[in-house]
């Protein structure tokens, strides 16, 4: 396994992510938009865990899972709105479960403590 370019694919992929979050939630399509800031968040920290474990990525969408495995330490606010944010992972899939956000506040909130969560966990990636 090269682990740069595995790095490199999954922090790639949360960066493209991202933007598709930003544009589903202007177009007000919420839950996609937050599945999209769910999956940012997933794919940043497989990179970390591919840096730091020298291996290929879990199969996992659980953050608080890949955070632990990959040795990060979050705050209990960050911790905190994981948990909220692994919700829409879920509800993208089936939109039958809880956490349709419907009101572009809520949204636009999330989206931006997506922003603050990655920025924390890039400087976690570039150590």
């Amino acid at each position: 396994m090269n682990t740069e370019l595995q790095v490199k694919y999954w922090s790639d992929g949360s960066h493209e992510d991202l933007s598709t979050a930003r544009i589903l939630i202007e177009k007000e399509r919420y839950l996609h938009g937050l599945f999209f800031c769910h999956l940012a968040v997933e794919k940043i920290l497989k990179a970390i865990y591919v840096q730091v474990k020298m291996e290929f990525a879990p199969k996992t969408h659980n953050l608080l899972y890949l955070c632990e495995i990959s040795g990060i330490e979050l705050t209990e606010e960050l911790a905190g709105f994981f948990a909220i944010l692994m919700k829409y992972q879920i509800s993208g899939r089936y939109p039958d479960n809880a956490g349709n956000v419907h009101d572009p506040a809520t949204a636009l909130k999330y989206y931006n403590k997506t922003l603050e969560g990655l920025e924390w966990l890039k400087l976690k990636l570039n150590r």
